[in-house]
């Protein structure tokens, strides 16, 4: 079922990056580049070849070169800073734009790096599939057994309905991409200030109302220098070997 979507998202762009030091002592992480291409450009262009017009980026850490490069880029969709003076996590950051949106909306974090199965597009498919009647959130999962070139982490099983369950022992067969649909509901018995989107998770999961889809192309784990120097090194292996 596909409903409305508002056409604004939100990326997290205000996280310190500290595991992928020192690649991020002199910029935030969503600009490190992958493929040559800064991670969070390569975000906003795929919002918008879904048709989303403005993109909400939050900001904390170095703002100022965050709010330069999102200002010489040519959108779709436009972007719009909404800067926290103290860091307010992945759950506090989106509560704190809420005003933006009026219909459930994507929500990405700014180093989501993933590519698309082929004739597919993983946004248009979220989107396909958002179903308000049943969901309060659907997330972007992705096989941890497909995750070869990062270390995937198990945060979740789906049911055969499609509701996903975190694994706490993180045994589970799916990690979260970070990528999400959420209806702007969800945020209304929220705390104030800084808290993780986690909560929100579990809230939803506790109401039969956290759904997954399976990725079916590649999504790759970013964390550490070592994770960046893999992903940036694929293709180049990949044309030696051919």
């Amino acid at each position: 079922m596909s409903a409305e979507i508002d056409d604004t998202a939100f990326v997290l762009a205000a996280g310190f990056g500290k595991r992928l030091r020192p690649y991020t002592e002199e910029k935030p992480k969503p600009m490190i580049a992958v493929d040559g291409v800064p991670m969070i450009d390569t975000a906003l262009e795929k919002l918008g070849d879904i048709g989303i017009e403005k993109c909400v980026v939050n900001s904390h850490y170095l703002p100022n070169i965050l709010k330069c490069h999102l200002d010489q880029r040519k959108g779709p969709p436009k972007t719009i800073i909404s800067h926290e003076e103290e860091i307010l996590d992945t759950g506090g950051g989106v509560a704190n734009a809420l005003q933006h949106f009026v219909a459930p909306f994507f929500v990405l974090g700014g180093d989501s790096v993933w590519e698309d199965a082929p004739d597919k597009n993983t946004l248009q498919q979220m989107k396909d599939a958002w179903n308000p009647d049943r969901m309060d959130i659907l997330i972007l999962l992705q096989p941890v057994e497909s995750m070869t070139l990062t270390k995937g982490v198990g945060d979740y099983d789906l049911d055969f309905s499609g509701r996903a369950t975190r694994s706490l022992d993180q045994t589970g067969a799916y990690m979260w991409t970070s990528i999400r649909i959420n209806a702007p509901h969800i945020f209304d018995h929220a705390p104030s200030g800084n808290f993780s989107y986690l909560e929100l998770l579990d809230m939803a999961q506790q109401k039969g109302r956290l759904f997954g889809i399976v990725h079916e192309g590649d999504w790759h784990h970013i964390s550490t220098p070592e994770d960046l120097e893999a992903v940036n090194g694929r293709k180049h292996r990949a044309q030696k070997s051919a």
